[in-house]
């Protein structure tokens, strides 16, 4: 029996949805992947599934994770979804609620998604104030630092959290920043516990912010969204009493996304 007829018998997988199948697999299941995983999850035959993991590697979409020997999204990968999440039906979607929230809370609100070293903002709509802080669409922050990326760190698998904090050097921005693992792994519990994050001048001396996750139909994490605002106008405390505008524009985001 050739590969194709045993794929046929296996799996129903048509030759030319492999790869996207395996792409669709990674992405669903929000952590590294075994090969293995996929072979018994697919019913693909092995030697097919290490040829077209090797294509995905070698063209970008797929990328080894830290024990050099399962597969979560590389870069060309990343990208499509940044991509798709910024189509100009859901784009203009997401931008009405965006202003609608930053008109309720008067401050500048972001959504961001996790990039490789740090979450991205992919969109923002500012405040009205003369005095706001500038951080354009594209801008990369630190995940340790700020609400967006501590909020994505809080959701993260404890075991890929625990890889994260032994392998990167917190970087000290401001004189609150948490720089210390077992300081910021506390944080990052109390986040987890009370569901929003904040940024407490960690990030940018006189800068708050609190944020909110927006997650797809299984409850994982696509982007944040959050306000911020100048310590002047707004302290930490002052902003999470805007949650619940906050809140209720993340639901809508998240309905928005799997329409």
């Amino acid at each position: 029996m050739s590969e194709d007829q045993e794929t046929e018998e296996a799996g129903k997988i048509p030759t030319n949805l492999r790869l996207l199948v395996i792409l669709e697999e990674v992405a669903r299941a929000g952590v590294p992947v075994a090969p293995s995983a996929l072979v018994d999850l697919l019913g693909l035959p092995k030697p097919t599934i290490h040829r077209l993991l090797h294509t995905a590697e070698t063209e970008g979409f797929l990328q080894r994770s830290l024990d050099g020997r399962s597969y979560g999204p590389g870069r060309r990968m990343r990208k499509l979804s940044t991509n798709t999440l910024s189509s100009q039906r859901i784009r203009t979607e997401r931008l009405r609620v965006m202003r609608d929230l930053a008109s309720e809370v008067g401050e500048t609100c972001n959504l961001a998604a996790p990039g490789r070293d740090g979450m991205v903002y992919l969109d923002r709509v500012e405040t009205h104030w003369p005095l706001r802080i500038q951080l354009p669409i594209g801008t990369q922050v630190p995940f340790h630092s700020t609400a967006s990326g501590k909020m994505y760190l809080s959701m993260l698998p404890t075991s890929v959290l625990d890889r994260f904090l032994s392998s990167v050097e917190l970087e000290r921005r401001t004189e609150q920043t948490l720089v210390e693992p077992a300081d910021l792994e506390h944080e990052l519990a109390q986040t987890r516990s009370r569901g929003f994050s904040v940024d407490n001048e960690e990030f940018m001396d006189g800068m708050t912010a609190v944020a909110v996750a927006i997650c797809d139909d299984r409850g994982r994490l696509m982007t944040t969204l959050s306000i911020h605002a100048p310590k002047q106008r707004h302290d930490v405390e002052s902003l999470i009493t805007q949650l619940p505008k906050l809140k209720d524009a993340a639901a809508r985001l998240e309905q928005i996304a799997v329409e």
